[in-house]
């Protein structure tokens, strides 16, 4: 609107250009970056439309393109071809009509999976006439997003087949390992599942963003104020003096003659006129600087070396640039558990078998020992299959093993045999697994290691090994796991014996036993609670004898619930109930999920850092408490947790209630506690109860409680009744966990704090449960862990390990919120004193809209005199290393309170501008009023007094951005002292005879002149001496914490100092004396089990991962028996445990 205005001369008192130059600059700047995104997407769009299908047409293959593929179509698939529809698998190259697919598109997963064909549509084989003759009748569910799941019937005949995901092909897959497969297109288009999940991205705003957009608004009401003051104002000066001095300055032809509508007419044209004059300052650049600055931001994350995982050869991706700043502002961090904190790499440590316990290692008087590197593992040499990497402690399990008691070895058939995993013997002869989920692994491979070693299975048959001696299985069915079941079931048949083997929670396997099974429930529960009080994931045990004749009933309505298609899960989940009854205890498993490195120093930094950080993981109760006090979340200092686990809505809100009502107690009554000193890093300390002088506040004094939450009580806290008590009391305590948490009640506990805190948000995962979490928080984190890539693929941040988080927030974060704020005060500070100049000038014109500047001063001050700078700033500014930032999480602090970006600050930032303004205007044109030059001609003309103060505010604004960087390089020289450079070189030379503008000579004549130079040192040091003279004060009588570490930082950059000594507190494990129960988390996905009775074999495609082994140094033992430890050297770094 301003361009089209300055089209019209009876109103624009300035050229085209000055608009043009930086809207140009502008658009041409975001023009090249959406082109090239625009670009990347065009030919990515190009390599899938032109992607070439065979399709059977007339009884011969004829390539055609994707999208002139048909729903009925029957397509030939060779080896690495891409599917280009949903295709249900007729016939494959391999035995069994199976294939290979790969779904890397789909879930970032990289492992193939694989399909099978039904056993009619297979003897199709290769044959194009029998194909082409191919006749059946597909009904199916409409087209959906649910990648996982496919209902359908096929009527071929005069037979009817169930139909499911396993025996479909997406659109996306690739098929490898495969000579060809044949399928029928059942969806194609947008009608496949790929594009039904491509839907419209979310497209996800900073709060600085929202802030901004705010500010414009403002901005612009405040341009048009000033507008319509110059508009009044002129009014009454072409009244009151104009009108009488028409001879000096005539009105225009199509101004009315008479004096109030000639006024008037003037009025509203001069109007139009300042919108376009001082249109300035509302910046045009304002949002493609920003950009720029977020850009370099992100690409700080991606190239950062210590955000690297070299076991992974996996750097740490910004995934977008919008959101760096937010980093900065992180209040709450929402992280699952399995595979985020801990490393999803499961360990077989201990086990319960018919009441007795094993795996803890004892000596030769029964005394257990404590394991260490020295501690003797079972020796299984004499075991052709055991895997070296696999390690047990407890000889006895073994021994019973060789001494055949039937009660360990039923305890190990059921783990070779109830499982969904698919092994793969590779060339080598070496025997590798595939398994769902990284618990089923685990147990199956235990089971080889101890001589039950699982070798191979077809769809109706599992084959293992006992002891050298093979035994075959027939396989009659498997009732496979899902969240709601928690557990999973094989039958099988051998020597016409038919058994059920189960697994799965201690809550769901104990309600399904056999009363006989009391005494040893009793037994095996007190294991479960050893077990989980070392944070180990556990799970039962049983079986069950089925006679022939209950069986084939039961088959009867197993088929009949497998083909329908109305509730077809719910159908088969009542048949599952139905025959696990009355099932016989076996024992119970333990196995561990390590911590990942570094994540109770990052969690404990954080926390520091003021964010509050909330698990929500699938795991029981007190395996995730546990896991929560092994990784520092909880802590020892803290209340025992309050527990909500109440199984109805009153109970519920009666259990929140309490637990509000007993912190608001201890609030108001309170408390004094011993003195604690909390060290992290090395560097930074927090020192409680006057150890130092500190007084605590409120929240530090009162924040130390937790919450743990199950999910079937989560259900009712989350209703609309109950939410606001339930987010009070949540934050009112400093650790919350969510136990047993469905990945919807992930995504409703993100959305409740979201909207009703008003606070930035955070969540972290690494697995498919985690997605609906990390798609609703303001950022989302993937971790690329052991649960493929589908959180990665939905983050706005990708890394290999949790402890970068720390990184990524304290260090990354907070300089992206720090850079951003000081760019956006400095910029609105110096588009005030800029434009601002030009209102001043209005008194002094008449109001006429005749600009101070030259016009092309205008358009080249915000695009090449002042921008360079700031944006350098922006990129580069930090006002303490990575090492201080992450030493004194504290620092995060301004981020959380939204200090150092807001309105106040933004009202100072215009404040600063008008009084700059005021300073610029003034003191040239005081100094200017009645100066002459050398020659004897007055310098007080307009062109020579606009070039001073256009001259005057570069070199200001540019040292005031000089003053507000904190961190100098190379670059910040070079444009700093540059930009200042480069103007006078540029008016010199665009002001001289040879470029003949209409300024000819008005540059040299003021840079010649004394009276120049002295106005611009007097005006600069008015204009920065009470700037510097303020921060000194404020530095020195009321330093804020950055200011306190960036001067120790100096100091030591100048000054040699020792290292400081750590005194930390030994860790130690919390023990409760509530009950507690075992806990065991399965993933959120089906298991394989219709893969498996499909004829189904996965093939492993993991490397063995070798850890260097750890050498501790500079440690020294204190014997806890002297009285006092012996002395140390100063410099001598020996780090001691002070055991308390």
């Amino acid at each position: 609107m301003v361009f089209l205005c300055q089209l019209l001369p009876v109103i624009s008192s300035l050229t085209p250009l000055t608009t043009v130059i930086p809207l140009v600059a502008v658009l041409l700047v975001t023009a090249i970056k959406d082109a090239v995104d625009d670009f990347q997407r065009h030919k990515n769009d190009d390599i899938v439309n032109n992607r070439l299908s065979y399709v059977l047409r007339d009884g011969k293959l004829i390539e055609e393109r994707w999208h002139k593929v048909m729903v009925g179509d029957i397509i030939k698939l060779n080896n690495n071809d891409f599917v280009a529809a949903d295709l249900l698998l007729l016939s494959a190259s391999e035995p069994n009509s199976l294939c290979y697919i790969e779904t890397a598109e789909l879930d970032g997963e990289t492992n193939l999976k694989v399909k099978q064909a039904i056993d009619e549509t297979a003897q199709l084989e290769d044959n194009h006439d029998l194909m082409s003759e191919f006749s059946a009748e597909l009904l199916c569910e409409p087209p959906n997003n649910r990648l996982s799941k496919f209902e359908g019937k096929l009527t071929y005949n005069r037979k009817e087949y169930s139909l499911d995901n396993e025996k479909v092909l997406l659109r996306g897959c690739i098929l490898r390992n495969t000579a060809w497969c044949y399928g029928l297109v059942i969806f194609a288009g947008r009608d496949t599942k790929l594009m039904m999940n491509s839907g419209k991205t979310k497209f996800k705003r900073t709060h600085i963003d929202r802030l901004m957009n705010l500010l414009i608004i403002g901005i612009f009401l405040f341009l048009v104020t000033m507008c319509l003051i110059c508009t009044v104002a002129c009014g009454v000066w072409e009244s009151f003096i104009g009108y009488d001095f028409q001879a000096y300055l005539p009105w225009e032809s199509f101004v009315p003659t008479s004096k109030e509508t000639g006024s008037a007419t003037i009025a509203v044209l001069v109007f139009l006129s300042y919108i376009i004059i001082l249109n300035t300052v509302v910046p045009i650049s304002l949002y493609v600087s920003v950009e720029i600055i977020r850009l370099v931001n992100s690409l700080w994350i991606n190239w950062d070396v210590k955000l690297y995982y070299d076991k992974k050869d996996t750097p740490a991706k910004a995934r977008t640039t919008t959101l760096n700043e937010e980093l900065g502002q992180i209040e709450y961090i929402f992280s699952d558990k399995t595979g985020t904190l801990t490393q999803n790499i499961m360990t077989f440590n201990k086990c319960s078998i018919n009441g007795k316990s094993y795996g803890d290692p004892m000596d030769e008087l029964g005394n257990m020992l404590e394991i260490s590197e020295r501690t003797p593992k079972v020796d299984f040499s004499d075991n052709s299959y055991a895997e070296p990497s696999f390690e047990f402690y407890d000889k006895h399990l073994l021994e019973d093993i060789q001494s055949g008691v039937k009660e360990t070895e039923a305890f190990f058939r059921n783990l070779a045999l109830c499982h969904t995993v698919m092994p793969e013997t590779k060339k080598d002869g070496r025997l590798e697994y595939q398994a769902q989920s990284p618990d089923e692994g685990a147990l199956v491979s235990a089971a080889r290691n101890f001589g039950f070693v699982f070798k191979s299975r077809t769809p109706s048959t599992i084959t293992i090994e006992v002891n050298g001696e093979t035994e075959i299985y027939e396989l009659l069915c498997i009732l496979d796991f899902n969240n709601v079941r928690k557990r999973m079931s094989v039958i099988v048949r051998k020597d016409g014996k038919i058994t059920l083997y189960c697994k799965g929670a201690d809550s769901i396997i104990f309600e399904r036993l056999d009363p006989s099974c009391s005494q040893l429930k009793e037994l095996t529960l007190s294991h479960l609670n050893e077990f989980a009080q070392t944070g180990l994931r556990t799970l039962c045990l049983a079986q069950k004898e089925l006679q022939p004749d209950v069986y084939d009933k039961w088959k009867e309505k197993h088929q009949a619930a497998s083909v329908t298609l109305d509730n077809r899960d719910d159908a088969l989940d009542g048949v599952y109930e139905e025959i696990e009854k009355n099932m016989i205890l076996v024992g119970a498993t333990a196995i561990e999920d390590k911590l990942q490195d570094g994540v109770p120093d990052a969690i404990a930094n954080l926390a520091l850092a003021g964010i509050k950080i909330w698990v929500l993981t699938g795991d029981k109760q007190e395996t995730a408490i546990n896991i929560g006090y092994s990784c520092r979340l909880l802590t020892e200092e803290m209340e025992e947790p309050f527990i909500i686990s109440a199984e109805s809505c009153e109970e519920v809100q009666k259990e929140l209630q309490t637990a509000l009502d007993e912190i608001k107690k201890a609030k108001t009554s309170g408390r004094n506690d011993v003195g604690v000193i909390i060290a992290n890093g090395g560097g930074g300390q927090a020192v409680y109860n006057g150890t130092n002088g500190h007084l605590p506040t409120q929240q530090e004094e009162y924040g130390d409680f937790a919450l743990v939450i199950n999910g079937h009580s989560l259900v009712y806290a989350l209703k609309p009744e109950l939410e606001g008590l339930f987010l009070e009391l949540g934050c009112s305590c400093k650790a919350i966990i969510c136990c047993r948490v469905t990945p919807l009640q992930k995504a409703l506990v993100v959305d409740l704090v979201k909207r009703s805190k008003k606070s930035i948000t955070l969540a972290i995962g690494d697995g498919a449960n985690d997605v609906s979490m990390i798609k609703m928080a303001h950022i989302g984190v993937g971790i690329s862990g052991q649960e493929g890539m589908q959180a990665v693929l939905a983050s706005d941040y990708s890394m290999a390990q949790f402890r970068y988080l720390e990184r990524l927030l304290l260090v990354h974060g907070r300089w992206s919120y720090l850079r951003m704020c000081k760019f956006l005060r400095y910029f609105f500070y110096k588009n005030f004193a800029f434009t601002l100049c030009h209102f001043w000038f209005a008194f002094f014109c008449g109001f006429s809209a005749q600009t101070l500047y030259d016009p092309y001063f205008i358009s080249l001050y915000n695009v090449f005199y002042t921008s360079l700078p700031v944006l350098v700033l922006g990129m580069l500014d930090q006002d303490v290393n990575d090492d201080y930032s992450i030493r004194y999480p504290k620092l995060y602090t301004p981020g959380l309170q939204d200090a150092l970006f807001n309105k106040r600050k933004f009202l100072w930032s215009v404040c600063e501008g008008v009084i700059s303004s005021l300073i610029l205007f003034f003191i040239p044109y005081g100094a200017f009023l009645y100066t002459h030059g050398v020659s004897g001609y007055d310098l007080a003309d307009m062109q020579s007094f606009g070039t001073v103060v256009a001259a005057i505010l570069v070199v200001a604004t540019n040292l005031r951005c000089a003053l507000d960087t904190s961190y100098w390089t190379g670059f910040n020289h070079f444009v700093m002292w540059g930009s200042i450079i480069y103007f006078f070189c540029f008016i010199l030379a665009f002001y001289s005879e040879g470029i003949g503008y209409s300024y000819v000579g008005v540059a040299l004549s003021v840079f010649s002149s004394a009276n120049f130079w002295l106005c611009l040192l007097l005006t600069c040091t008015l204009l920065i001496v009470p700037v510097v003279a303020y921060r000194f004060y404020t530095s020195n009588i009321n330093p804020t914490l950055s200011d306190k570490v960036r001067l120790r930082q100096r100091i030591k950059k100048t000054k040699s100092r020792s290292r400081d000594l750590n005194f930390r507190r030994q860790s130690t494990m919390r023990r409760s004396t509530r009950s507690m129960r075992s806990g065991y988390a399965f993933a959120h996905q089906e298991g394989f089990g219709e893969l498996i009775t499909s004829g189904i074999n996965m093939r492993e495609r993991a490397e063995d991962k070798h850890k260097e082994p750890v050498t501790l140094t500079k440690i020294t033992r204190h014997d806890s028996t002297r009285s006092k430890p012996p002395p140390v050297e100063p410099n001598s770094n020996i780090v001691f445990v002070e055991h308390l």
